[in-house]
């Protein structure tokens, strides 16, 4: 094996198996915590998963201001958190007050920075990001507390974290074909990913009252909406270019955003 080839190798080692590994962690170690101690394990896992996205965040994409992101970012969580475990009932409608605030913040944050403000558009938009991200995973907590809602919760993040594990050992072996120059992503990878989320869907449907087709749907949207946002995902990574403790827990933990609120919408509505 020539150098070059080599360094190709490590490469797609080290864009794959720290996420793939974080992946299992974060999920499985959801899952175990809600069926352990119910609705505070999901909040534990949760918080954990929003404030290391946070961090990660403002770290693997070089966002300016970043003390102040930081901030806003634990901030929007921790509202978008309570927003979603005060109301008796399960409902998103709290959400946008949050968002709608925290953008306000975020502005106010980028235009008071010192001159020159570079990047200001760019870092803004990584902000504006990082507080939809946050709410999103909230959205977990109401997956939760609906009918059925432990189930439906350790569903969601094993189906979630199968189509990115699958995705990413599949990536690691064979990205083909590749779906962008530089991004070890190919398309393989992201059908066998939807296929994982639907087994494992399936798996899980085993005794309970969703039907063979609904369960397989629910597991394809979900599939479907996280190894498209682990193909963004790789594209950061990508575009920074060397090696970050923050590149993998982005992997990890954005798709599993993405995911939380079409699993509620999904769930909510009967479906999976």
């Amino acid at each position: 094996m020539t150098p070059a080839a080599l360094d190709e190798e490590l490469s797609a080692r080290s864009h794959h198996l720290p996420a793939a590994g974080l992946v299992v962690l974060a999920t499985g170690g959801a899952v175990l915590l809600s069926a352990a101690l119910g609705g505070t394990g999901r909040l534990v896992a949760v918080a954990v998963l929003q404030l290391a996205l946070v961090a990660a965040w403002v770290v693997a994409t070089g966002i300016r201001g970043s003390a102040g992101s930081i901030a806003l970012g634990v901030a929007a969580a921790a509202g978008a958190d309570l927003a979603m475990l005060l109301p008796e009932r399960p409902e998103l409608d709290w959400l946008l007050a949050v968002l709608g605030i925290g953008f306000l913040a975020a502005v106010v944050h980028q235009m008071s920075r010192r001159a020159p403000r570079l990047y200001l558009v760019a870092s803004l938009a990584g902000v504006a990001l990082l507080l939809c991200s946050v709410s999103a995973l909230a959205v977990l907590l109401d997956l939760g507390r609906i009918e059925d809602g432990e189930e439906a919760f350790g569903t969601a993040l094993l189906a979630v974290g199968a189509a990115l594990v699958t995705g990413h050992l599949v990536d690691l072996v064979l990205p083909r074909p590749q779906l962008a120059a530089g991004v070890p992503r190919g398309l393989s990878g992201l059908v066998l990913s939807v296929a994982a989320a639907v087994l494992v869907s399936l798996l899980r449907q085993g005794g309970s009252t969703v039907s063979v087709p609904s369960a397989a749907l629910y597991g394809a949207a979900l599939g479907a909406v996280a190894a498209l946002m682990a193909l963004g995902a790789s594209y950061v990574v990508a575009e920074r270019g060397r090696s970050s403790w923050a590149l993998p827990v982005v992997q990890a933990v954005l798709p599993l955003a993405a995911a939380a609120p079409i699993a509620y919408a999904l769930a909510l509505n009967g479906i999976g």
